[in-house]
């Protein structure tokens, strides 16, 4: 066990209402859940009591630490099951979900899952922005993730993203060495991500430039 003081209170794990087909992606969601709870970090996550988001869940709550679900009220029925695991926070929709899990956490972590429903330029405006430049991990399993990476890599090759704004995402193969990227990372901003501050308008947060202008 590495007994480590982690610098991150809570983590918001991004994952998904499903298990996958391999059950390496289940092995690393109970994984990274045994990482929080080694570190004394609590959990902010999607809400559901299903797929590894109920693995990485209940496996955090068993060992001891708090967990912080946001749900969307209309997903409820389909993603919890059962009695909740923690607190669970209804919201009224995604965005609002997606707001709430970036005030709650200290950084982001995102396991095999669908993209649509959490993307990574989100995670990234809620990190360069909201969290003083923490970056962005991706618990890269078998692989899932290697086509993403190659996608923004190209991005950076082709002046659409700065190097400053690629170095906030970080990548492994397994928890306990994302988390020392994690952990080590040390924040820069660039020219565009210095000038983002936080508007919160209709008590949702929204990433702004300083002028006011969206």
């Amino acid at each position: 066990m590495e007994d480590t003081e982690s610098k991150f209170k809570r983590v918001c794990v991004f994952c998904g209402s499903s298990s996958g087909k391999k059950a390496s992606y289940q092995e690393a969601a109970v994984e990274l859940a045994k990482e929080l709870v080694e570190r004394r970090i609590d959990l902010v996550y999607g809400g559901g009591s299903v797929g590894l988001m109920g693995l990485v869940s209940q496996a955090v709550h068993d060992g001891g630490r708090h967990v912080l679900g946001v749900i969307p009220r209309s997903l409820m029925p389909r993603e919890v099951t059962g009695e909740p695991v923690g607190e669970v926070r209804a919201v009224s929709d995604m965005h609002q979900r997606k707001a709430e899990m970036a005030r709650q956490a200290d950084a982001f972590i995102a396991l095999p899952a669908r993209l649509e429903a959490w993307n990574v330029s989100d995670m990234s405006c809620f990190s360069s922005s909201r969290l003083s430049g923490c970056c962005v991990g991706l618990l890269n399993v078998d692989g899932y993730y290697n086509s993403l990476l190659s996608f923004i890599d190209k991005a950076v090759d082709e002046g659409f993203i700065s190097p400053a704004a690629r170095r906030i995402i970080v990548s492994a193969s397994t928890a306990k060495q994302l988390f020392r990227q994690l952990e080590d990372y040390v924040p820069e901003h660039d020219e565009i991500t210095a000038k983002l501050v936080w508007g919160e308008v209709d008590d949702r947060l929204t990433c702004v430039p300083e002028s006011g202008v969206a």
